[in-house]
């Protein structure tokens, strides 16, 4: 929520922003956040100061007020443009005000103006919002306080509208002025199991025997070097449930407000697919901008976003199905790509793509992913293969609507799933593609492995898909739902779906019960889930899922205040005015009257400086001249294409238009990077492992697969039974049964790659391959099960 991007201070005086302080109420799998920023002008003249601050995209802000020396001043929604004329004219006469919106260029960034601040003064202003929690493969349901503002990339020409135009102080995270505390109140009627953070917390403390109930805080000290991440284990989460909120009958129910809404969550057992009978086209979108070389987390131990995003790479390429074809672009200020149009996967292309993925650096410059997206969308779809589109990012992107808007354009020829790599990426972007091409979004954040995220989304990429997926209710006679998500909802298997709807007519006055039904076919066969819940709605003060249901709906409606169809921007500013959901054609705007203070010229500004995260560079990836460990991509609120570029590539040349540009000679490759040696592989013998494999599933007996068995490969050679299977046989079994014993904790990241190589075994080996594999478990001393073989 609100960061160290905090208000900005100037920089001849004391820091208006004093102290963050968080209240959380998180009720099942939904989060109720009040945020307070306290602020004290210890100058002798009145100022205008203004914040920049990150926020989840999905999060529904429906509430800012002000407490000014005492005296409580709640905003009012308006009309964007109406409140920037109101906040105008209430300064310039010498009025109190306070303005809060989203970000022109993105849903995730907002940005508060706080006008007149009169000498002396002390003001708390204090923001709600509410959002749902999203469901990790674990079971967790993750909450993010974001407090990590990456830079975003400004591209030449953009908005000048964005307060990410706003470059921001930065200082050391030791000489930060002000303090961040947090509170979190946790409820759910199935127990709570035990609560995480990556940020130290207080011991949880159960407020009642039957553990429904917990209390945790943020322990003293937090330093903003990264997002507050709370993750929250139920005993039972994967319960079907439905919520229904009581509504206001006084608006009438021609008003969202007006009547009961109801929430349900369904968690369908979708059954294990069979194989696919199409392959798919698959392309890798890597982000290789100067700030990949950035840790992933503030941790000494941390590894770099790039070495990170290629280990995962080099997995992704072991794990694709034969027969299917591939390619991938790197891009930042310009784009690469691996090949000139997509190849089929065998072992030349494959081993080729490994090699160069070694050699990947984040020297491209800036952030521009709207030029590689346009130009994969042009090349013709390969028939029989859909395409599947991964892209991973750290999200430091100013044109976000556009991208989403592109994605979306292209939205019936593919799917489109998302990595967010790192505190600060942006969510706006990050779900935002995703959600518009059905497919999913990940967040690789502190001690993520990005490898089993990539993994889990392949698997996804893989499953059919489901159809016909509808929602039906039983209800009483005389009431009726109507639905306010949106229609196309995409599933896959082990994921939450969330719907939203509004009753309609008389409630029954008595208990009484209805029955809502999801229905989708896959793979031939329909099934049906069924949840039945109370019809007697739950009062709430903050019209918890009423507020949700707006925001679900104004996602599916506002595209920015630039990108939005005029069709749409009447609907959108009427839901949100409605509702009081903020939206981009919305902003609160508080003015104090009180307060008649004759302004003499112009306010004083003043800006709050932000931490500097200080990242390893290891050479290359800023202009020699920087002393050790500088970034400007860190040490900068922004930086623009045109803007000093040269110190933020490490050696390539910016072009002023987009070229393609493939690379097939050595000459060229070189271009890839320097650094020869096989850092994606180095010192990860799982890692070193996998690399190995051929694109059939198999593995050589070679010097380097004895390395990583750590035996010698007179010893594995010696062993083989020769009349039994040939050498490669004998290597990839070894290699199955080293995995299962030593890497059993990252099965999930290898099991598609051992899929492959369990079915080229039976292919090669036939009725003999129980004899081979437990002459394999004997040589290498290990427990596993034959079994694993599927004998």
């Amino acid at each position: 929520m609100v960061t160290q991007c905090g208000l900005l201070t100037n920089k001849q005086g004391p820091v208006a922003l004093k102290s963050i302080s968080v209240s959380l109420s998180i009720n099942e799998f939904v989060a109720g956040v009040s945020a307070t920023l306290n602020y004290e002008n210890e100058q002798k003249v009145p100022l205008e100061v203004f914040f920049i601050f990150p926020m989840d995209e999905d999060s529904a802000v429906y509430s800012f007020e002000a407490l000014v020396d005492g005296k409580k001043i709640v905003a009012e929604l308006q009309d964007r443009m109406k409140a920037h004329e109101n906040y105008e004219n209430a300064i310039s006469q010498g009025h109190q005000a306070f303005l809060l919106e989203e970000d022109v260029s993105s849903r995730d960034v907002f940005s508060c103006n706080v006008g007149n601040l009169q000498p002396g003064s002390k003001a708390a202003l204090t923001l709600k919002y509410v959002q749902e929690l999203s469901l990790e493969a674990d079971g967790a349901l993750r909450f993010v306080l974001p407090t990590v503002l990456n830079p975003r990339y400004q591209l030449s020409g953009s908005s000048q509208d964005s307060c990410l135009n706003k470059v921001t102080p930065v200082v050391p995270l030791e000489d930060l002025p002000y303090t961040l505390s947090m509170v979190a109140t946790i409820s759910s009627q199935h127990g709570i199991e035990k609560v995480q953070s990556n940020c130290p917390l207080s011991p949880t403390e159960y407020l009642g025997d039957d553990k429904t109930s917990a209390q945790v805080s943020l322990a003293d000290g937090h330093k903003y070097d990264r997002d507050v991440e709370l993750l929250i284990y139920y005993n039972e989460v994967h319960t079907p449930n439905v919520t229904v909120e009581m509504g206001m009958p006084d608006m009438g129910p021609d008003f969202l407000l007006g009547e009961p809404s109801a929430m349900v969550s369904f968690y369908p057992n979708i059954p294990e697919a069979e194989p696919p009978s199409t392959c798919g086209e698959f392309i890798f979108l890597m982000d290789r901008s100067g700030s990949m070389e950035t840790p992933m987390s503030s941790q000494s131990t941390s590894q770099q976003r790039i070495e990170a995003a290629k280990e995962t790479l080099i997995l992704l390429l072991k794990s694709l199905p034969i027969g299917c074809y591939f390619n991938i672009y790197g891009f930042g200020s310009t784009y690469e790509a691996f090949f000139e149009q997509s190849v089929k996967y065998t072992q030349q292309t494959m081993t080729e793509a490994v090699e160069r993925v070694k050699l990947m650096r984040a020297n491209l410059g800036g952030t521009e992913i709207l030029a590689p997206l346009q130009n994969i969308y042009r090349v013709p779809s390969i028939p029989g293969h859909p395409l599947q589109l991964f892209v991973f990012t750290d999200g430091e992107v100013n044109d976000t609507f556009s991208v989403i808007k592109e994605v979306g354009i292209n939205k019936h020829k593919h799917r489109c799933f998302s990595f967010g790599i790192g505190e600060g990426a942006s969510t706006s972007l990050i779900k935002g593609i995703a959600q518009a091409s059905r497919g999913t979004s990940e967040f690789i954040t502190g001690k993520d492995r990005m490898q089993a995220k990539a993994l889990r989304t392949l698997k996804h990429s893989l499953q059919p898909a489901v159809d016909d997926v509808s929602v039906s209710w039983v209800l009483p006679p005389g009431l009726s739902a109507k639905m306010l998500s949106p229609e196309g909802t995409v599933i896959f298997k082990g994921q939450r779906l969330i719907v939203y709807a509004q009753l309609s007519g008389v409630m029954p006055p008595t208990e009484t019960t209805g029955q809502v039904c999801l229905k989708y076919a896959f793979q031939g066969k329909h099934f049906e889930d069924k949840v039945t819940f109370s019809l007697q709605p739950k009062p709430d003060a903050n019209f918890t899922i009423h507020r949700l249901a707006a925001k679900s709906f104004i996602q599916t409606k506002d595209m920015g205040f630039t990108e939005t169809p005029a069709s749409n921007r009447k609907e959108v500013l009427n839901i949100s005015l409605e509702t009081g959901v903020i939206s981009s054609f919305t902003a609160f705007i508080a003015i104090n009257k009180e307060l008649n203070e004759p302004v003499q010229g112009p306010l004083s500004q003043m800006e709050v400086p932000r931490p500097v995260l200080m990242p390893r560079l290891r050479g290359g990836g800023v202009g020699a001249a920087q002393p050790p460990g500088f970034n400007p991509l860190m040490m900068c609120a922004l930086f623009k294409a045109d803007y000093n570029l040269p110190q933020i590539q490490s050696s390539s040349p910016l072009h002023a238009k987009y070229k393609m540009k493939t690379t097939h000679s050595a000459t060229n490759r070189n271009n890839l990077g320097t650094h020869r040696t096989a850092k994606a592989t180095r010192g990860n013998p799982v890692i070193q492992l996998i690399s190995l494999q051929n694109a059939n599933g198999s593995w050589d007996p070679s010097e380097d697969l004895a390395k990583a068995l750590d035996m010698s490969l007179e010893d594995i050679m010696a062993a083989h039974p020769t009349e039994l299977v040939d050498p490669l046989g004998w290597a990839t079994i070894l290699a199955v049964i080293w995995l299962h014993t030593n890497a059993k904790d990252l099965k999930c990241e290898w099991n598609l790659l051992e899929r492959k190589a369990v079915t080229w075994i039976r292919h090669s080996t036939g009725p003999i391959m129980p004899t081979i594999v437990k002459a394999a478990i004997s040589f290498l001393k290990s427990p596993v099960d034959p079994a694993i073989f599927a004998i």
